[in-house]
């Protein structure tokens, strides 16, 4: 077996799942705000759980949840305390644990068409500034557009660290592997392939669409020679359509067990993913199904 990289689960409804402060629009911000000991113990959960890779709880830390003017006074510290909080609990594991800073949607999840690229460059980099210090790696979160894509690699081309770029898919397996913008993922990634990334993944999508996705960017990444590794982290969410108000509600779930996400899961490394988590509800329980399947492959 190759390597296999356990990335964490889902952080905002592991949050509420552990009971803490959580409500629509703050999300995952609010136990940084109020508890924040909750979001150390939902780190230290996913690395009990065998995670080689934390990503900050800084998803939330823009003006999309915080409001203009929580952001305009707290956005940098919060999306800092985030990244110091995760950096100590990965210190602390007695097993090496990398920390990877987010960038966020900067105008929300699934909505391209909010995107407004000055705004977002400002707001990209003031989390590229508050996290830097505290990460290994950097992963763009849920990006939903080439656009997106190529304004978030101009602020992260100031770092040597790794970065990853993680695109949402439109959750519809029955068509051909699309960005939610309608774009398609083979330009999605040929432009990340263009660019030298060190990793495309896909996220916050249904389980079901990711397969077809990681199998159109290994041939491109074979076809085109680049050093990228593959990465993916699905959620439990139900179908996410066209047009979703992600502040309005908080999205419906399904039943998807540890069994039955590691069953997708080995499809994914089939497929050419070497970097596996999870996203939206997707719970230390999931991942230590991962943990353990690569660490009896390893054995065995």
């Amino acid at each position: 077996m190759k390597d296999l990289t356990i990335l964490d689960g889902g952080m905002g409804r592991e949050l509420k799942r552990i009971g803490a402060p959580f409500s629509q629009p703050l999300w995952s911000a609010q136990a940084l705000i109020e508890s924040p000991q909750h979001v150390s113990q939902a780190h230290q959960g996913f690395v009990d759980a065998g995670a080689q890779i934390l990503t900050v709880n800084s998803y939330a830390c823009v003006p999309f949840h915080l409001g203009e003017e929580l952001y305009s006074t707290q956005g940098f510290e919060l999306a800092k305390k985030a990244s110091e909080i995760t950096r100590e609990v990965a210190d602390k594991s007695a097993t090496k644990v990398l920390v990877a800073g987010s960038i966020p949607p900067a105008f929300g999840s699934y909505r391209p068409d909010l995107f407004e690229v000055n705004e977002a460059r400002v707001i990209s980099q003031t989390l590229f500034d508050a996290q830097d210090k505290n990460v290994d790696l950097w992963l763009a979160e849920t990006v939903a557009s080439i656009a997106e894509f190529e304004m978030i690699s101009e602020v992260l081309s100031a770092t040597d660290k790794p970065c990853y770029y993680s695109f949402t898919l439109q959750d519809d397996a029955s068509t051909e592997a699309k960005l939610r913008s309608g774009e398609l993922v083979v330009d999605a990634a040929k432009a990340a392939c263009n660019a030298g990334v060190d990793g495309i993944f896909f996220n916050c999508s249904v389980p079901e669409v990711m397969e077809k996705a990681i199998a159109i960017t290994h041939s491109v990444i074979k076809e085109t020679g680049v050093d990228a590794v593959i990465g993916v982290f699905a959620n439990s969410f139900t179908p996410i359509t066209e047009g979703h108000e992600a502040n309005d509600t908080i999205q419906s779930m399904r039943e998807l067990s540890p069994a039955d996400y590691l069953e997708l899961a080995k499809s994914w490394y089939q497929a050419g993913a070497t970097i596996i988590g999870g996203c939206c509800g997707i719970q230390p329980s999931h991942i230590a199904a991962l943990a353990k399947w690569r660490d009896d492959s390893e054995e065995s």
